[in-house]
């Protein structure tokens, strides 16, 4: 079972732990800020997962019928506010902002406690055969369903 692996969502927001080990932190023991993009991705790929959107199955579609969808990021910015150390363990929380027609615009927040270490705002495309595509209904209706203000 995976499912602790994966985090959970909780009142629309995809919660995951992450335990900083000493390959994440640079020559002063700070997590090297490269690392928060990884945490990131992972809770992305987490929340999406949860929902019953499994990237893996949408690119193995898309390589063998041409129909199925890729996400990748569109755009990013973050604001690196506090230091992450060896050992701490980190909530890297991911809910949905806006969901347009071939885009989703998350909001992504590292936190260690109550303090929130890095904030982000990714949009994500939907694409496939190389173009940005409409997103699909079921995809929309789930991200619309956990649209949190």
């Amino acid at each position: 079972m995976t499912a602790h692996l994966d985090g959970e969502i909780r009142d629309g927001r995809h919660h995951m732990q992450v335990r900083v080990y000493y390959e994440d932190t640079d020559f002063s023991g700070i997590v090297y800020h490269a690392n928060y993009l990884r945490y990131m991705e992972r809770g992305r790929t987490n929340h999406l997962r949860l929902m019953g959107a499994e990237q893996q199955v949408l690119f193995e579609q898309t390589e063998t019928d041409g129909a199925g969808f890729a996400f990748v990021v569109r755009s990013m910015h973050l604001d690196f506010l506090k230091p992450a150390r060896m050992d701490d363990v980190l909530d890297v929380v991911t809910w949905p902002v806006a969901v347009k027609g071939a885009s989703i615009m998350l909001a992504q927040e590292v936190r260690r406690g109550d303090d929130v270490l890095v904030k982000a705002e990714v949009r994500v495309a939907f694409i496939s055969g190389g173009r940005a595509q409409p997103i699909p209904k079921s995809i929309r209706q789930l991200m619309k369903a956990d649209l949190v203000s």
